[in-house]
């Protein structure tokens, strides 16, 4: 059963950071690419940064490059969410979410497993 859990969210202030971490279990995991997504209250779901295992390719959106990494962990079946210079539009809930890897690393491709989410809230 594949399963993700995400820690690390909490209530920061503009300017912090937070490193938001997601557990894997279930698959094998240098065959599939993680993603972390993001949604805001009356906002749709948007992908942050997505990292392909076996390489560590990754995938940036615009809103984000430059304030937060994505990194994995093989031996512990762990990706991590680095999220530096913070800011109140970055409120959201956070999700990982897993998919079989594919010949390119994207945040655009859908996911078919995806954890419970953790919410970030970043005060002004």
């Amino acid at each position: 059963e594949v399963q993700l859990v995400e820690s690390g969210g909490g209530l920061v202030q503009a300017g912090g950071s937070l490193r938001l971490s997601c557990a894997a279990s279930g698959f094998t995991f240098d065959d599939y690419s993680i993603g972390w997504f993001r949604q805001a209250p009356g906002k749709e779901r948007e992908g942050v940064l997505c990292i392909r295992n076996s390489d560590s390719s990754t995938y940036y959106t615009d809103s984000v490059k430059g304030r937060f990494t994505i990194s994995s962990d093989n031996a512990k079946n762990t990706v991590y969410l680095q999220m530096n210079s913070l800011r109140p539009e970055d409120t959201a809930v956070y999700y990982c979410a897993t998919r079989r890897s594919a010949y390119y690393i994207s945040c655009e491709y859908e996911y078919d497993y995806w954890g419970q989410g953790t919410q970030v809230t970043v005060s002004s």
